[in-house]
């Protein structure tokens, strides 16, 4: 369970992040087709919470690396 909380303390600060230095791109982030199921049946498990964070990792590099300054 350690590992999810890890996990999931490193999407809220990746998620802070974009929200303060990139609002423009934040307001995307609901469309992001990878989410976590927020369902009764769907067990949160490690490799969710790292696909999830790897998606939003790439997300952000992208918008980066194609507005670039």
């Amino acid at each position: 369970m350690k590992k999810i909380q890890k996990l999931t303390q490193e999407i809220n600060e990746l998620t802070v992040r974009i929200e303060q230095e990139y609002p423009e791109l934040y307001r995307y982030l609901d469309e992001n087709p990878i989410t976590i199921p927020v369902d009764d049946e769907a067990k949160p498990t490690i490799k969710l919470f790292t696909d999830y964070l790897e998606s939003l990792k790439s997300i952000l590099e992208k918008y980066m690396e194609s507005h670039k300054k």
